[in-house]
């Protein structure tokens, strides 16, 4: 019993977005006072919006480098927000503990090797800005930041998933349906281009339970470090809009047996993706 939002309750929030444009790579903007936003669509015909969605994450304690993660836009009513693994902005077992983190995002539609950094600090008055959910379950291994739109570029490129995108029904999603994971594996990308590459999935639990109740369901993919915080999407049935596609989870993490062999065993290539409708309850 995943899909009734009802349960996923105990959302944690607290105030206070500060965001810090700073310039990255080559060919930045300066950062305006007033953005618009998607200002600028796209006209590349080449370039899918599926890979605008998503941006590499990189986390920071002050000026030291800590780790690489993905993230990807989510939009509702006007507001914008980056999601992105809870694990990836703190965690505790692994003493991880950034305090800002720091998201590429592209300037030029026609031109998409020039790109800038958006810098967002992760507290504010010593209170974490971000926002997670717990369930009966335990934590949600899901965050989102709101970002604010003003330090965003003026010609900032990219594309938003919206409460439509969420799937509402089971009967188009079954084991073995076809999905795409797309994130930073490992941080590799198109360096030149700043774009992220996919990896082909396939749902490996019954969507709709919670596997082992907890708020994920598994699929089946070959992963890497680097891909926490990645959408799980399915072509959508319909194929309305620019971005046709369904938001069905949020990737975490790979699973593992714990009585595998290290040595005459393989790894089972699961991995647990949070259903991606908690995004109504961490959005409100």
């Amino acid at each position: 019993m995943i899909w009734n939002q009802t349960t996923l309750a105990n959302i944690q929030r607290n105030p206070g977005i500060l965001t810090r444009h700073t310039k990255h790579e080559t060919n930045s903007v300066p950062n305006p006072t007033k953005a618009k936003f998607p200002s600028v669509p796209v006209k590349t015909p080449t370039i899918e919006p599926l890979l605008l969605t998503t941006a590499r994450v990189s986390t920071f304690d002050g000026k030291r480098p800590l780790t690489g993660a993905s993230g990807f836009f989510f939009e509702r009513e006007g507001r914008l927000f980056l999601v992105t693994s809870r694990h990836v902005l703190i965690d505790k077992p692994s003493k991880h503990f950034p305090n800002r983190l720091e998201i590429e995002l592209h300037t030029d539609a026609e031109n998409l090797t020039r790109s800038t950094g958006l810098s967002v600090m992760l507290y504010c008055d010593s209170k974490s800005v971000w926002r997670q959910g717990s369930d009966t379950g335990g934590e949600i291994d899901v965050a989102v930041i709101e970002l604010d739109r003003a330090a965003l570029p003026q010609s900032v490129v990219l594309r938003c998933f919206t409460p439509e995108h969420l799937q509402h029904s089971l009967r188009e999603v079954e084991v073995g349906t076809s999905l795409l994971i797309v994130g930073f594996p490992l941080g590799f990308h198109d360096v030149l281009h700043h774009l992220p590459v996919v990896r082909q999935a396939v749902i490996a639990s019954s969507f709709g339970l919670r596997f082992q109740g907890l708020g994920y369901f598994l699929t089946d993919a070959r992963t890497h470090r680097g891909t926490s915080g990645a959408p799980v999407v399915m072509r959508s049935p319909t194929n309305d809009g620019d971005l046709p596609w369904k938001l069905l989870g949020v990737h975490a993490s790979r699973m593992d047996a714990g009585n595998r062999d290290l040595q005459l065993d393989e790894t089972l290539g699961l991995n647990c993706a949070w259903y991606a409708d908690i995004l109504l309850t961490l959005t409100i």
